[in-house]
């Protein structure tokens, strides 16, 4: 039987730490943004241009860590990540080059963490997959809880230039790792006849493209506002919130993440939408700093069985040869979510306020999987079985 955690998978882990450290103090961003004085609206722009590169990198990303493999990809993304990280330190107004640098962002971080992700499910054993992605995905939500934390006691102290400098020593802490890691897969070669094309519109991907695109875009309600909201509402704190978020989410994936392998991966992520979505009703109610922790813990638990199920069918319903485009497409849904989900929610803040937007969070995540369902014909097939009269021959 394969081992599940290896000397390889470890030295993974701590690069996707690392690299999701780097990442994940930019949770503080938005009050940068702010202080330069932009609109929700802008930041949510500004936020989602991010997108943009990540989305375009994409086809060719996929091609080629299946033609060349992960360790190139994952030496170049890290090595493209720290150097934009450095250039944050240049900003001191809204203007072009804030864009610039976040359009660059976006093409390191998809490298990055598309490379990672596919690394570490090259190395579980696929009867182990979606437990072994969600142990992996431990380490990308450590920074969640941490980033914040992290990112108070660094902004207390040093302002947001120490900020940008704690993240480029985590960047370049993930890249040094990342050269201790030998290829996870046997590369195509450059003339071998990849394609992106074929697992984007393959039929039985394309319902799990449609609920990860669901999933990705609304996790921008708290990614990119919950630290608006705070300031501005005075409620909970931004720590608080992602320590109870990441750490229901670490005790179900460590305690728990066998139970998709064995109870049925889609009978766990009906009910994970559903309290995710219940995260959302919570803080559009929030009153206190309990509920908005409360809240946390809610979409902790959504998110501690949705991405890595979401991930793991697609990646087994993929083609051996098509893996690395059907991960590229995976983490790219999450950039098209960002890129569409900030601007959009942005505008429903300044419309409608918080509450509203946190509402239409989660009915579009109820509806998202309601049409998932009906797409993978789960609806269908529960009436027929209990209409189908039970045979004694």
């Amino acid at each position: 039987m394969h081992r599940l955690l290896t000397p390889r998978f470890a030295i993974a882990w701590m690069v996707s730490l690392f690299s999701g450290l780097a990442f994940f103090l930019f949770v503080h961003f938005p009050r940068f943004l702010e202080d330069l004085g932009a609109s929700e609206a802008q930041i949510g722009l500004i936020i989602g241009s991010t997108a943009l590169s990540a989305i375009a990198v994409r086809p060719q990303l996929g091609r080629e860590l299946d033609r060349r493999g992960r360790r190139p990809i994952l030496l170049l993304g890290g090595a493209a990540n720290s150097a934009v990280l450095a250039l944050y330190l240049t900003v001191e107004s809204l203007g072009p080059w804030l864009f610039m640098i976040r359009i660059l962002h976006g093409f390191g971080v998809a490298l990055a963490f598309t490379a990672i992700f596919t690394y570490a499910a090259d190395l579980v054993p696929e009867s182990k997959r979606t437990q072994g992605l969600a142990l992996f995905g431990v380490s990308g939500l450590l920074p969640v809880a941490l980033g914040g934390i992290i990112g108070d006691f660094v902004l207390g102290h040093w302002g947001f230039d120490g900020l940008f400098l704690a993240s480029l020593a985590f960047g370049l802490s993930g890249l040094g790792l990342s050269t201790f890691l030998p290829e996870s897969s046997t590369p195509a070669g450059r003339r071998s006849q990849v394609s992106f094309v074929r697992p984007l519109l393959q039929r039985d991907l394309l319902p799990l493209w449609w609920l990860s695109l669901v999933f990705a875009l609304s996790l921008n309600a708290y990614f990119t506002f919950l630290r608006t909201f705070v300031d501005q509402s005075g409620i909970g704190s931004v720590s608080g919130f992602f320590a109870a978020y990441a750490g229901t989410a670490m005790l179900l994936r460590v305690v728990g993440g066998w139970v998709p392998d064995r109870v049925g991966a889609k009978r766990v992520l009906y009910p994970a939408m559903v309290v995710f979505a219940a995260g959302f009703v919570v803080l559009s109610t929030a009153s206190t700093g309990s509920s908005i922790m409360i809240a946390g813990a809610l979409c902790g638990t959504g998110h501690a069985y949705a991405f890595p199920i979401l991930y793991a069918l697609s990646f087994g319903r993929a083609g051996r040869t098509d893996r690395g485009s059907a991960s590229a497409i995976f983490t790219g849904l999450f950039d098209l979510g960002t890129l569409v989900g900030g601007p959009l929610l942005g505008a429903l803040v300044t419309w409608f306020g918080y509450s509203s937007m946190f509402l239409a969070a989660a009915a579009w995540v109820v509806a998202g999987s309601f049409l998932f369902s009906l797409w993978e014909g789960d609806i269908g097939h529960r009436r027929q079985a209990r209409t189908t009269p039970v045979s004694l021959g």
